[in-house]
């Protein structure tokens, strides 16, 4: 009788501690998955911005890049060039 009573207090011990940290295990869960795609956000952004700091630098540096750059964005020609642009094909 005595290990009836046992196992019942040791069920209701547990299944109040399972009631009172169960809600706090699943919210850190879900800030644990948060801070993942955070990090991963957060890395993304680090290597767009290095590639975007590379470009201003080249931007800056290099007259080459400059003139491709404004060819290719903006149709920029020199004196006497005669643009040829394709007709987009039908599909």
């Amino acid at each position: 009788m005595a290990k009836r009573i046992n196992k019942a207090k040791v069920l209701l011990v547990a299944g109040v501690l399972i009631i009172v940290f169960l809600p706090s295990f699943a919210k850190y869960q879900a800030l644990l998955y948060k801070n993942r795609k955070l990090e991963e956000r957060i890395n993304t952004l680090a290597s767009e911005n290095k590639r975007l700091e590379e470009a201003k630098v080249r931007l800056e540096q290099d007259i080459s890049y400059v003139e491709k750059r404004a060819r290719e964005t903006m149709g920029v020609t020199r004196k006497g060039e005669i643009v040829i642009k394709e007709a987009p094909s039908k599909k």
